[in-house]
């Protein structure tokens, strides 16, 4: 097993951590307006959302510190960095969508797009090392979740 290298592991998770907390600041007053809508089924309250973003944030973060550190070559490595900052790019897109610009049906579109990415990501990752791919499990899962209740949102409002 690697010797871990802690200041780079640190520099990816909270290199991930701050497109989230960018994302929120961005957005601005984000559970007054959530709040506000009509929301479907099983939606959780307000302030679970902060917490379990902080925790998918911190297995992105390492997950990529694991492909950064991996033995693959470097085209490998690449081009799973590639997918990763797309999906990093269209989640922190998706919170202003939704929030920022209260576009709902633009956040679907977003929301699709970002699985699609995170599918691809997880694949890509997976080439390079299977536990950096399955550390975004529980990602995919809460965002196929996440798309649930965008849909619903959008449906209900």
């Amino acid at each position: 097993m690697k010797k871990i290298k802690w200041s780079d592991l640190i520099i990816f998770v909270v290199s991930a951590e701050l497109v989230g907390a960018l994302a929120g600041i961005l957005a601005g007053n984000s559970f007054s307006f959530y709040k506000e809508l009509v929301k479907p089924p099983l939606s959780p309250p307000g302030w679970f959302f902060p917490l379990t973003w902080a925790v998918l944030y911190a297995l992105m973060g390492i997950s990529a510190y694991i492909i950064h550190t991996s033995d693959a070559e470097d085209d490998e490595k690449r081009s799973a960095f590639i997918i990763y900052g797309a999906q990093l790019a269209v989640n922190f897109f998706w919170t202003i969508a939704f929030f920022r610009l209260r576009s709902i049906g633009l956040s679907v579109g977003v929301i699709l797009l970002l699985l699609i990415l995170i599918a691809a990501m997880i694949l890509r990752f997976r080439r390079v090392s299977k536990a950096a791919a399955y550390l975004n499990i529980p990602y995919l899962l809460w965002t196929i979740f996440a798309a649930y209740l965008d849909i619903g949102v959008l449906v209900l409002n």
